[in-house]
C-alpha cells in the first residue's frame, strides 16, 4: 500500500534530485523510498556509506525539542 508524504526541502535539492531521478530512469518518489529503506533496515549502519556514517548521530537535540513547535515557528517566520 502506498500513502502520499509531503516533505519540505531546499528548492536546489529537490531541482538536483529530480534531475539525478530522470537521468537514471526512476522517480523522485522511487530514490526516496529505496533511500528510507535502506536506512531503517536493520544493521542499517553496516549498509551506510561513509560519509553518511560520519554525520550520523551528530546532532544532539535537547530532551525538551518540540519538533513540530519549531516548525511552526520556522513556517510562519518564513511564510508569515
Amino acid at each position: 500500500m502506498t500513502t502520499k508524504l509531503t516533505l519540505t526541502l531546499e528548492k536546489s535539492v529537490i531541482e538536483r534530485a529530480k534531475f539525478y531521478a530522470k537521468n537514471t530512469g526512476r522517480s523522485l518518489s522511487q530514490l526516496i523510498e529505496k533511500y528510507l529503506d535502506t536506512i531503517t533496515q536493520e544493521n542499517s549502519e553496516e549498509k551506510l556509506s561513509p560519509k553518511l556514517k560520519k554525520i550520523v548521530g551528530s546532532v544532539k537535540l535537547p530532551k525538551n525539542f518540540d519538533e513540530q513547535k519549531e516548525l511552526r515557528s520556522y513556517l510562519d517566520k518564513k511564510y508569515l
